[in-house]
């Protein structure tokens, strides 16, 4: 029969009834009179077997301090019954002059105790957060400076021959190894049907070869939607009218989905709300040999007015009427049936659609997201970092898997422990 017999050196603290046992430190045997306590326990069985004997007596001497001795010594002397001394209890801390004295709550369950240390905190997260999560949205043009954006600070339109290698280095350096390109196209080569979105030597497809060739290994996704390259600004083709042209804009997509295949992006990511483009899009893609290439839909892109700092950074804005005929109303939720754009401002739909697809789930935090963040640092209303940190992890923890983000860089900098 399996049994355990433990002999364990302790401290007895005062317990009522036994005011006169003083000094119940040691565990050998005793050569005064000692007290013993004798319990039975069986192992396998639950039952009462062996003696489990504790003998206390008055004299510390025998032991032996740890300190300067070797493994092998402290055993021997463990073994020999010379067992060290346990560490002090730590000192009572004292409270406010004036707390009342008042007897402890009978609570069965106290979680603070999961929430007094460092250690147990970050053993009990739930959401974790790397840079492998983070997706890097970039500004290119055409030219070679690299030229802030007013509304986004820290942002800037980068050239698409240096300033974007150079900010691809630094984010590779920190971990963050997936970017998302945005172009600011010239408005000479607008038009109101955006062909410019499908040249195989636009910039776009310029800038993703040049990456592909300094890093192979780059993740590269790319926006698919007509508006910056529309002279009316809008992501779809505008009627005379003023309504947008779905099918004829998605036969437009398609093109420009392929373009970028073909430049070697490996995520194309379709954010013109356009009906059926995802299957279209997956159709034109297979048919061109890119089986290969994913498609990362915008599932829920909203009429948010948290996009105008990105507008501006493409000087994309529409010429006339607005957006909501394609993009979905900030009222619902029902729509959306994978990626949520803004994010913070609909967490409850991130949620949703993690509960209901078993799909990798992405949320991009808008550039109205950020500019809020650094504004309110800027002016000294907020910890910018903690705000920054705090938004990322609250998008992970309601279900985002990716999320597309401006801090990027500055995130995964202070995850790796460096200064931004």
């Amino acid at each position: 029969m399996a049994s355990m017999m433990v002999n364990s050196h302790y401290t007895v603290p005062s317990i009522k009834g036994f005011d006169d046992i003083q000094n119940h430190v040691g565990v050998r045997p005793a050569s005064t009179s000692t007290s013993t306590s004798t319990m039975r326990f069986n192992a396998a069985k639950g039952l009462r077997q062996r003696p489990f004997v504790v003998r206390a007596s008055e004299s510390r001497d025998g032991h032996v301090n740890k300190m300067g001795m070797s493994v092998a010594e402290c055993e021997a002397a463990v073994v020999a019954g010379n067992v060290p001394e346990a560490p002090p209890l730590p000192p009572t801390t004292a409270v406010p002059t004036g707390t009342l004295v008042i007897q402890p709550l009978q609570l069965n369950r106290r979680t603070r105790r999961n929430r007094k240390s460092i250690a147990l905190r970050e053993s009990f997260q739930e959401a974790n957060l790397s840079p492998a999560n983070f997706i890097y949205p970039l500004f290119i043009h055409e030219g070679e400076e690299d030229t802030p954006i007013g509304a986004m600070p820290g942002c800037y339109r980068l050239g698409w021959r240096h300033g974007l290698v150079e900010e691809v280095r630094k984010a590779r350096d920190v971990g963050v190894n997936n970017i998302m390109l945005f172009p600011k196209v010239p408005d000479t080569l607008k038009s109101p049907t955006g062909d410019e979105a499908y040249n195989d030597n636009g910039l776009v497809p310029r800038a993703i070869r040049l990456l592909k060739d300094k890093y192979p290994d780059l993740v590269i996704y790319t926006d698919v939607a007509l508006g910056p390259y529309s002279s009316d600004g809008h992501d779809g083709i505008v009627r005379e009218d003023g309504a947008i042209m779905n099918d004829e804009t998605v036969h437009q997509l398609c093109k420009q989905a392929v373009s970028q295949a073909r430049a070697g992006a490996d995520v194309v990511s379709p954010s013109d709300m356009m009906d059926g483009r995802v299957g279209a899009i997956r159709s034109a893609l297979d048919a061109g040999g890119f089986q290969h290439v994913s498609i990362m839909s915008y599932t829920a892109k909203y009429a948010s007015s948290f996009y105008g700092p990105f507008r501006e950074a493409l000087d994309s804005s529409p010429r006339f009427v607005d957006k909501r005929t394609c993009q979905m109303n900030p009222a619902n939720c029902r729509e959306a049936l994978v990626e949520v754009k803004p994010g913070l401002p609909y967490l409850d739909v991130v949620r949703l659609l993690k509960d209901k697809f078993h799909l990798p789930i992405a949320a991009y935090q808008v550039s109205g997201e950020y500019s809020t963040i650094k504004a309110g640092g800027l002016l000294k209303m907020i910890d910018e970092e903690k705000v920054m940190m705090e938004s990322l992890i609250c998008l992970r923890r309601t279900g985002a898997d990716i999320i597309v983000t401006y801090f990027a860089l500055a995130a995964a900098r202070r995850l790796c422990g460096e200064k931004n």
